[in-house]
């Protein structure tokens, strides 16, 4: 494994559960290039779905936007594992469907992990730590990429964890499309607060390129994928305390403009709280 085109990988991706919690819009070929960095080979990209056929028996509309969305998915290498959603009624009369892939995808995982090196969960659901250890015992190395609602206990047993909010164009920022490019003067990204003086202002740190240097975090490497920006109390939203900063629990999205303070450097203006959802 000495030469990052010699590792295999698999990526499972539990749809519904990013889609319920901030990863509506996801990128798949972004999530693809993210998960093959270091021109990694991927061996298995399975995709689980929900269906609901019932409504797609009756809603035109419904029907031919989610089978654009398999048929996107597939596009980009994806296999679509489908699960129909089934209805029930709860003792109260109320009725309700479930379209649960957890099982699909975990002995999946499993069986397909004898010829994988690298495995991206990508899902929050705190079901799958005992997969997590399972891979992990079986040699695989295995990151879990999500967005809200996370369970600790999954992002602890991961060999790395990572939001997928940081990672750039993942998703869409406020941006326009036609802006600058992710990390260039003027265009929007998204990171976290890794140093704050307590005398107004602090420092900002984002993903600039997707490498596979991740675990340089500080950007006075010259080979640091991250690039760190100064800010001031005054741009942060009234929803983020000061106090309680530096946090990587809290990600930010800002604009990057030219520093009022240091002749060479950058500076976050516009500062939006992204995550946690309050």
């Amino acid at each position: 494994m000495g030469d990052y085109r010699d590792i295999r990988v698999g990526v499972y991706v539990d749809v519904a559960n990013l889609a319920r919690n901030g990863g509506y819009g996801m990128r798949y070929d972004v999530l693809r290039e993210f998960a093959c960095r270091g021109e990694a080979e991927p061996i298995r990209l399975n995709a689980y779905v929900g269906f609901d056929a019932e409504r797609a028996d009756q809603d035109a509309a419904f029907r031919e936007a989610q089978h654009g969305f398999f048929s996107l998915l597939r596009d980009f290498g994806y296999k679509v594992i489908q699960k129909n959603v089934k209805w029930y009624v709860d003792e109260n009369g109320n009725r309700f469907g479930k379209a649960n892939a957890d099982l699909d995808l975990a002995v999946d995982a499993l069986l397909q992990s004898e010829n994988i090196d690298r495995v991206l969960l990508a899902t929050g659901d705190g079901d799958f730590v005992q997969v997590v250890r399972a891979l992990q015992n079986r040699g695989c190395r295995v990151e879990v990429l999500a967005f809200e609602n996370v369970s600790n206990d999954l992002r602890r047993e991961a060999d790395l964890f990572i939001s997928g909010y940081l990672i750039p164009n993942l998703l869409p920022t406020i941006s326009p499309r036609n802006g600058p490019v992710w990390g260039d003067p003027g265009s929007r990204v998204r990171g976290v607060c890794y140093s704050h003086t307590g005398k107004g202002y602090g420092f900002l740190r984002f993903l600039k390129t997707i490498t596979t240097n991740l675990w340089k975090t500080d950007s006075r490497q010259p080979d640091s994928p991250y690039t760190s920006v100064f800010f001031h109390d005054s741009q942060l939203p009234d929803n983020v305390n000061p106090a309680k900063l530096p946090s990587r629990d809290v990600i930010l999205e800002f604009e990057i403009a030219p520093s009022e303070v240091r002749e060479s450097g950058l500076q976050a203006v516009d500062i939006q709280l992204i995550s946690p959802r309050r």
